[in-house]
């Protein structure tokens, strides 16, 4: 077993890889994490051109500048998550604010500019939860779906997952404490930064 803080080896490989310059690694890269950068850029800019863009962004920047991940840090995929919402973000303000420009002089200017805020915000935090929900364990996903999604309560959850009710609450309130971080503002260090 990996001690704490110790990344994982495949994580150290890619990044060392990466470094190297091999195209093969940034193939493997794709193949593994395309779909997720792809679908949080999606959940951001609920456009499907925009995220192909972002998705893009996010390959070319790991292939150029490899060294910005460091594997002490955390996960690759954790680190490609927030590079992801970081440019989706960042793609979403700077069509905002280029709709404002076009608009300027107009006596809405900071409403609208506020509005654009909120919706950054609420597609950032959208974004961080679709991507908690997808890397949680798959005992926490399932009770959270059968709770929420088939509106089951705890003991009927734990009747559909043959589980005691006290093994089934466990996994609702771990499940949701997990995705109640997706409110969290704080970005760890070395993850990109604010957005």
């Amino acid at each position: 077993m990996a001690k704490k803080g110790t990344p994982p080896r495949w994580d150290r490989k890619m990044q060392q890889r990466l470094a190297r310059g091999e195209a093969a690694a940034l193939g493997e890269l794709y193949d593994r994490f395309a779909s997720l950068v792809h679908a949080l850029a999606h959940r951001v800019l609920d456009d499907d051109a925009a995220a192909d863009g972002v998705t893009r962004e996010v390959f070319v920047h790991v292939w150029e500048h490899p060294d910005t991940y460091d594997p002490r840090q955390g996960p690759l995929r954790s680190w490609m998550a927030e590079l992801t919402r970081r440019l989706a973000v960042q793609r979403l303000r700077a069509a905002g604010t280029a709709a404002l420009a076009d608009g300027a002089g107009t006596a809405y200017a900071a409403e609208e500019a506020e509005e654009l805020e909120g919706r950054v915000r609420h597609a950032s935090v959208a974004a961080r939860a679709d991507y908690i929900v997808h890397s949680m364990p798959a005992p926490l996903r399932t009770a959270l779906d059968l709770a929420y999604f088939q509106r089951r309560d705890y003991r009927q959850t734990a009747a559909d997952l043959g589980v005691t009710e006290d093994e089934a609450r466990r996994r609702l309130r771990l499940g949701l404490q997990l995705l109640s971080t997706a409110h969290d503002a704080g970005t760890p260090s070395g993850y990109g930064g604010s957005a």
